[in-house]
């Protein structure tokens, strides 16, 4: 330190001088970059404006040569972020026509730098510039600004020499086709290494003897090596293109920016996806346990509940029948606590995407549950009720048939036509249903067919014939025995009511048309006339058909006492009568 106060005070001075100086000179030079601007020169003699600079509403990236320079966030002498990067640009596109593009250096002073190429003034940072929320500093952005600069000052003045370009081409061109060259080697091998192994595997199923090579699992197999195969080198070829393509971007100063950035990307994404990878590892295990112990449960509860529906074990709150359906719903309980519960240790569980598709599926079910929980709960109740069971023969309504097929959802039920009718199982409960199996199988069920016979046949010949007719009839139980009941005492004719029992429920159709078939034969046998369906007057004579009359052409003879299996061969070939 000077002893002289006088010349320490004049050392402050000039250093106050050179600091205000430098001020003046950064403004001067923020305005000269401004010339693409189009503002009218200060004019003569007036005097410098001080260094003003604020955080400016709006950030602007200055870019130069397709590479990013630096961020602007401040207003400078009233110079928006976007009129300073617009002017350096020009500034610096005109430094690269006159070749005066180095050295590119930086001066710093109290809260700013101007940076500067071939000793001119090109962009000036201030503190306003800095992001401070993200640790950066006036010094490191200046210094950063600086070395991406140089980087593309240098890329612009190789883009002006021919020779650089031209040595360029010849690489890009060299690396083009040799990735062209490695595709086709890398398409022979897939197809030869695709015919070597589907000879091998052809040995192999033949050699075992599994199936045969043409067979459709067989063939599954072959097909589904060929798509691996397929796989494997369809990702080679498109690693082989993206590694040519980043290498021709490199070459050329201008596309050198988006090569680098294809190759930061792929690295970038492989170290993420393997960072996410190890991450995910203690949720995955903590899945597998969750999913292990769950399907051992649910096989435990499935071993238990085939045991009690084949009378293997018993227990007094399930009965046999309703052993399946009951697996089948704590089956799907166990699985929906384990997706629960295993949730939150699901890989992405806590992102948007998740959150969202739980939203939409919650939405659906709200939207469809009222029909839906209808359904269900119908289903739960003619399964518990056991109102029906696979294999019973039916009246729902005006349905009538087999059921095949008891759903959540749905009752299936074949017709007597062999139509599949499927019935909402919320319409089978609001319905009166007829089970004809359900007591089938010890004492029978009645199944009646009415005639109307008049005043002057005397009943006890009617009810002969009736229970002859019976009799002659192949399909009727013998036990409980046919039985005649005079239904009713109509005003000209009496009705007959016929109740038979049926051996199997599913012919219950050409059973009865045998039945019918042998009751007009019988009658007309013994010139008894049948009045159905309305009487009107006493005919001349019996309306009866003479025996001799029964096969009249082109009538074949046929034996009334035809088995119902035999009549449904000639009548609906495609019924199921077991």
């Amino acid at each position: 330190m000077p002893d002289d106060p006088d010349a320490a005070g004049g050392v402050t001075m000039a250093r106050r001088c050179r600091n205000a100086a430098l001020a003046v000179g950064l403004a001067l030079v923020s305005i000269g970059a401004a010339a693409g601007q189009d503002r009218p020169p200060a004019p003569a003699g007036a005097p410098a404006s001080p260094l003003v600079a604020e955080r400016a509403d709006e950030s602007y990236t200055l870019t130069f040569f397709n590479r990013e320079i630096v961020r602007l966030r401040a207003r400078v002498v009233g110079r928006r972020p976007a009129e300073r990067a617009l002017g350096a640009s020009r500034l610096l596109r005109e430094l690269v026509t006159q070749g005066a593009t180095t050295p590119v250096e930086s001066r710093s002073f109290e809260g700013a730098a101007i940076v500067t190429v071939g000793s001119r003034g090109v962009l000036m940072l201030t503190a306003a510039d800095v992001d401070d929320l993200a640790g950066e500093t006036l010094d490191g952005v200046t210094a950063q600004t600086v070395a991406r600069l140089r980087r593309a000052l240098d890329e612009a003045a190789e883009a002006h020499a021919p020779r650089m370009l031209v040595k360029e081409a010849a690489t890009a061109a060299t690396a083009i086709a040799g990735a062209l060259f490695v595709i086709w080697i890398l398409g022979r091998a897939r197809r030869r290494l695709g015919d070597a192994l589907g000879l091998i595997s052809e040995r192999k199923i033949a050699g075992i003897g599994i199936a045969a090579v043409d067979a459709p699992s067989a063939s599954r197999v072959l097909v589904l090596q060929r798509r691996a195969i397929g796989v494997a080198f369809t990702t080679a070829d498109l690693v082989v293109i993206y590694g040519t393509t980043t290498f021709v971007l490199r070459q050329f100063p201008y596309t050198r920016a988006w090569g680098e950035s294809m190759s930061g990307f792929l690295l970038m994404t492989v170290e993420r996806l393997g960072l996410d990878a190890v991450r995910m590892l203690p949720g995955l295990v903590t899945v597998a346990i969750i999913l292990t112990v769950t399907r051992f449960l649910v096989r435990l509860a499935g071993a238990w509940f085939t045991a009690v529906e084949q009378g293997q074990a018993q227990a007094r709150w399930l009965h046999p029948d309703t052993a399946q359906p009951t697996r089948r719903l704590v089956t799907a309980l166990l699985w929906v606590f384990a997706v629960v519960v295993a949730y939150p240790y699901m890989p992405g569980s806590e992102t948007e995407a998740f959150k969202g598709v739980s939203v939409f599926l919650g939405l659906m079910v709200t939207l469809g549950s009222s029909g839906l929980v209808n359904h269900i709960m119908s289903g739960f109740m003619i399964t518990y009720s056991r109102a029906v069971r696979v294999g019973d023969f039916v009246r729902i309504g005006d349905v009538e048939g087999t059921v095949t097929h008891l759903g959540v959802l749905s009752t299936k039920v074949k017709s007597l036509w062999s139509e599949e009718i499927t019935i909402p199982n919320a319409v089978v409960v609001s319905q009166t249903t007829t089970d004809y199996s359900r007591s089938g199988d010890a004492a029978g069920v009645y199944t009646p067919t009415s005639v109307t016979i008049g005043y002057d046949a005397p009943w006890r010949q009617v009810h002969a014939l009736l229970l002859g007719a019976a009799e002659r009839t192949a399909g009727l139980r013998a036990l409980p025995k046919p039985l005649v009941v005079q239904a009713s005492l109509e005003d000209f004719y009496v009705k007959y009511t016929l109740l038979v029992s049926l051996e199997e429920q599913q012919a219950r159709l050409f059973t009865l048309d045998a039945l019918h078939a042998n009751i007009q034969d019988l009658f007309n046998e013994h010139g008894v006339q049948i009045m159905s369906p309305n009487y009107v007057l006493d005919p001349a004579a019996p309306k009866v058909v003479p025996k001799e009359r029964w096969f009249a052409a082109p009538a074949e003879p046929v034996a009334a006492s035809a088995a119902p299996s035999d009549i449904a061969a000639v009548g609906l070939p495609g019924l199921n009568i077991r």
